[in-house]
């Protein structure tokens, strides 16, 4: 090869190597505004270096009480896609009536489905209102809200657009088909009972649906968005927007990092509460490993070859729940372990249709007396098995999906450099007797702050859901509000979930 093209061919290899450092510097040194709104460990946005011990781990929801058992002559088996949100001083629940029996030749349905209505003073124990709005076997007496078109997955939500209409208050998408077409039909309504349609035609037509299809006012991006059901090498979910709920942007399927672990069913994509602009998703992760060894001996072999028999996925496919997050709405990171296992159960449990969560996080009082409130989801169990359904409630910590942790032996998280608001930091965190926290503020190149050094931190133990870190100088950090700074946290058996930087507003 003659030197010159040698040298041609080195200097650009080089080039390629320099702005891939350059790069990947500029990124290093990109400075997140995080304003004063709370964060949680839910991904590596904002994370530059694990060390030591330290690790993002996936917590888990803890069971609890059944909450419903789907007994009435309308409910059944089939109680999945339910949603659950809290409504003022109140919560409301939605969920399927449908009904599934199985024989040696077929399966079929017992009676139509239907949407029926709960609510609760605690989100803890419910009662079903008598509506009187549609005739069941001859009778008005019952808790059935929805009847006909989006009987099969209707999903509600309170709308918080602060220009949605007195009679409107109240939006859920639905599948459904007429003489319009097939699609997701667009529902209104003034108290959240009584419903009608915004639109005689579907609003989305481009999906399969046959699954909870959802939507939300996104009151960060001010826009609506909705999630639902189609198939991409299996069960998968699309996205769309939009700015009045009738007329909705072309809906792409969402984008996974890394690249999606199995087929997904439901989504459950919420803006969290508590960081909204953080979406949280908890899908529901379907898996078929057909007539395995492992599958003959799970809960009720014989009920399950029943139910196989006719569709062999009915007896042997599985589901459980899963966790994603996204910043954006459209692109999300996936933990590929499950946040919601069947467990140890020897019925009840184990079968496609199982752990459906609800769609919606709602607080609910601690079982202690003096303990905070906690986050409740509602899961399914029973599902099209030959007994009644039920939803039994699960707690997890408020922001307690992800926490970075190390043990006893420590750990370090050291954050990409960040421009916050506020006078003083909260840390939602968790340690034990013996364990610790300590966070050392740096400045955007990773040099101690003098004041805010590790040997200036006050020694942070315990368990809050809001801790103010100390250093020898009091808590006071305002006067690096604004400026780009890093968060060197110090980990010895303890678990931090979120931080928040509160108190008066700088200006700047």
């Amino acid at each position: 090869m003659p030197f010159d093209r040698f040298a041609g061919i080195a200097r650009l290899i080089l080039c390629s190597f320099a702005v891939v450092f350059l790069a990947s510097i500029a990124a290093a040194n990109e400075v997140v505004d995080i304003g004063s709104g709370r964060e949680l460990f839910v991904d590596d946005h904002l994370i530059d270096k694990l060390s030591g011990k330290a690790q993002l781990r996936l917590h888990r929801p803890e069971p609890r009480e059944v909450t419903l058992v789907t007994d009435q002559p309308w409910e059944g088996n089939a109680v999945n896609y339910v949603t659950v949100f809290r409504d003022g001083d109140r919560y409301r629940m939605y969920y399927r009536g449908a009904d599934e029996v199985y024989t040696p030749d077929s399966y079929k349905a017992t009676h139509r489905e239907v949407y029926c209505y709960a609510e609760s003073k605690d989100g803890i124990h419910w009662t079903r209102p008598d509506l009187g709005l549609f005739e069941f076997n001859g009778s008005k007496k019952n808790n059935i809200v929805r009847d006909g078109l989006g009987g099969h997955n209707f999903t509600p939500f309170k709308d918080s657009n602060p220009d949605a209409k007195a009679g409107a208050l109240y939006k859920a998408l639905a599948y459904g088909t007429t003489k319009a077409g097939q699609g997701l039909y667009a529902f209104k309504s003034a108290d959240g009972i009584r419903w009608s349609l915004l639109s005689e035609k579907p609003v989305i037509t481009k999906g399969a649906f046959d699954s909870q299809n959802l939507a939300f006012w996104d009151s960060v991006r001010k826009e609506y968005r909705e999630y639902h059901r189609d198939f991409r090498k299996g069960r998968d979910i699309r996205t769309s927007t939009s700015k009045d709920f009738l007329t909705w942007a072309e809906p792409p399927f969402l984008e996974y990092a890394p690249e999606r672990v199995s087929e997904l069913y439901t989504n459950q994509i919420i803006p969290y509460y508590r960081a909204p602009h953080l979406f949280l998703g908890f899908p529901t992760r379907y898996i078929d490993r057909g007539w395995t060894e492992s599958a003959r001996v799970l809960p009720r072999p014989d009920y399950r070859k029943l139910r196989g028999a006719k569709s062999p996925r009915e007896g042997t496919a599985l589901t459980d729940g899963m966790f994603m997050t996204s910043r954006d709405g459209h692109k999300f990171q996936v933990w590929p372990e499950s946040f919601l296992r069947p467990g140890l159960r020897t019925q009840d449990n184990w079968y496609y249709g199982d752990n459906y969560q609800n769609w919606g996080l709602v607080e609910t009082k601690s079982a202690r007396a003096d303990g905070p409130n906690e986050l409740s989801i509602y899961v399914t169990e029973r599902t099209m098995q030959d007994k009644p359904g039920v939803l039994r409630r699960h707690t997890l910590r408020i922001d307690g999906f992800v926490s970075a942790q190390a043990p006893l032996a420590g750990g370090e998280l050291v954050t990409k450099p960040i421009r916050f608001n506020g006078k003083r930091l909260t840390l939602n965190y968790s340690s034990s007797a013996a364990g610790s926290v300590r966070i050392e503020i740096q400045d955007a190149d990773g040099k101690p702050i003098p004041g805010f050094r590790l040997g200036d931190a006050q020694e942070l133990y315990g368990d809050s859901l809001e801790q103010t870190a100390f250093w020898k100088s009091g808590s006071d950090v305002s006067k690096l509000s604004g400026q780009a700074v890093r968060l060197r946290f110090v980990l010895r058996d303890a678990d931090v979930f979120s931080f928040q930087f509160q108190g008066e507003r700088v200006q700047n």
